[in-house]
């Protein structure tokens, strides 16, 4: 049974951590290297992404600066970073691409906020299923008889109480990220 309680614990873990990775990418209003994190260009006919192609430095809290390994490449990061869903205007001087960070509207950080809690409540629909793959197994071990029915429900409350922690856990990082979107 601990063999279980670890699989299904792994599974959650990485329902969390998947969550975390997700909200790297939303924009809190501050430069940040990480919303530009899945954003890929043409590298002569390869999507690659834009962090392989160049070298990505926040200036301030408003500007980041891309310099480009290969400056041909510099109208494929700027179209890049334009189509993405981020809401991004970059521009280039032939040598750098400058990317501001515009403040963000009140509609904007609604908006958001509205994709992270869809975000999160995909996490806890993860979450969710792994807690209920947990107990439909510990019910099949139970009717093959290789537990007895007192061991299946000191696992369901197991499975229970990991369920809670990592429920907890996604609420949290919300809440925190919720802050810093709503913050001016």
């Amino acid at each position: 049974m601990k063999e279980l309680y670890r699989e299904i614990e792994i599974k959650m873990k990485h329902g969390v951590d998947h969550f975390h990775d997700e909200l790297k990418q939303l924009r809190t209003g501050r430069a940040s290297l990480a919303i530009l994190e899945g954003v890929t260009a043409d590298y002569y006919g390869t999507q690659t992404p834009i962090n392989q192609l160049a070298n990505f430095s926040v200036v301030d809290a408003s500007m980041i600066v891309a310099q480009p390994f290969d400056p041909t490449q510099i109208s494929a990061i700027e179209k890049a970073i334009q189509r993405s869903s981020l809401g991004l205007n970059p521009s280039n001087d032939g040598k750098v691409v400058r990317i501001p960070i515009p403040q963000l509207t009140e509609e904007r950080r609604r908006e958001i906020v509205r994709r992270a809690h869809d975000m999160a409540e995909s996490a806890r629909n993860g979450i969710r299923q792994a807690r209920r793959d947990g107990n439909d197994r510990l019910k099949s071990m139970e009717k093959a008889k290789e537990i007895g029915q007192d061991d299946e429900r000191r696992g369901n409350d197991e499975m229970q109480k990991l369920h809670d922690h990592y429920i907890n856990e996604i609420n949290q990082t919300l809440k925190k990220k919720e802050g810093l979107i709503m913050e001016v």
